[in-house]
């Protein structure tokens, strides 16, 4: 169901003024648009303003063009629901085994946090290729090209992962409950309100179905993140353990506000130097790559 039909439903139902609006408007329309002198006679400005409000009328050539004939006058049919609604439930999205690999792993990375010797594993295993890096830039040069890679395998497994359309429908139906609640109770019916109540109810598993939307591609990001993340924890020492690479703990670097400090120094509370840094490159490049590549991180809604 198109979202011009959902919104005309949701506008007539219960409201007869606004339904002869409707066929006002259609009745008068010429190739498609209609202009306020032709019907200004038939209805009041208020519901000609709705109509443009709900876009059922956008801009036209000359005028105002009908948003989709078709689907307003489908949305113009009885309709047996008392509630109103037309917005479809999307389905659950199902994780595959390989998304379920991922988060055991993840999960078994998590330890490395919290145990030397799965940290060590780790990072040993990274320094193979991260190691040889430090012998040609300064470790902040390395942290920065950890975050640029974050930001653009993180921005494209979003992108990749996470259905929009989907997000999207979550989001119209809880705004479409809003919208029917508040015009139910403006007309004061009470059998409209108790049945969306019950919708509301029915709509909580909509919450869970946005969290597995959006978990989904971040148990793939931090697949990726936390290994490379606990080399740098590995590298320059974290919570009493010694670090791999001293020298470069050590290093001296002057930082607005905090003045001269140490990769290893806390800058807020236990957050070192290194955290710091990291998580502002990482924002930045993030922010770079979504740009670049015009990839919207956002769902739309109607």
């Amino acid at each position: 169901m198109s979202k011009v039909e959902r919104r005309v439903r949701s506008l007539v139902s219960g409201d007869g003024e606004m339904r002869d609006a409707v066929e006002v408007v259609l009745d008068n329309a010429t190739d498609g648009e209609v202009q306020w002198v032709d019907v200004r006679d038939e209805i009041t400005s208020g519901q000609w303003g709705r109509l443009i409000e709900k876009e059922i009328l956008v801009d036209g050539d000359t005028g105002f063009a009908l948003a989709d004939r078709d689907a307003i006058e489908e949305g113009l049919e009885d309709d047996d629901d008392p509630t109103g609604s037309d917005v479809d439930t999307p389905e659950t999205t199902t994780w595959t085994k390989w998304d379920k690999i991922a988060a055991v792993a993840t999960l078994g990375a998590f330890v490395g946090y919290a145990v030397n010797p799965v940290r060590n594993a780790i990072a040993g295993a990274f320094d193979v290729v991260l190691g040889p890096l430090l012998n040609l830039v300064p470790f902040y040069v390395v942290v920065m090209v950890i975050a640029l890679a974050t930001g653009l395998y993180s921005t494209l497994l979003r992108a990749g992962l996470m259905d929009m359309e989907k997000m999207s429908a979550y989001q119209d139906r809880m705004k479409d409950i809003q919208d029917r609640r508040k015009e139910a109770k403006e007309r004061d019916d009470q059998e409209a309100l108790d049945a969306i109540q019950e919708e509301q109810m029915d709509a909580m598993g909509d919450q869970l179905g946005m969290f597995k939307e959006q978990f989904r591609p971040m148990v793939w990001i931090m697949f990726l993140t936390i290994p490379a993340f606990l080399w740098m924890f590995w590298v320059i020492g974290y919570r009493g353990s010694t670090a791999a690479y001293p020298d470069i703990a050590a290093q001296e670097l002057v930082v607005p506000l905090a003045g001269t400090v140490t990769w290893d120094t806390g800058i807020v509370g236990p957050i070192q130097m290194w955290i710091v840094w990291y998580f502002l490159c990482s924002m930045a490049f993030t922010q770079l790559v979504q740009k670049s590549l015009n990839i919207e991180m956002s769902p739309s809604t109607s």
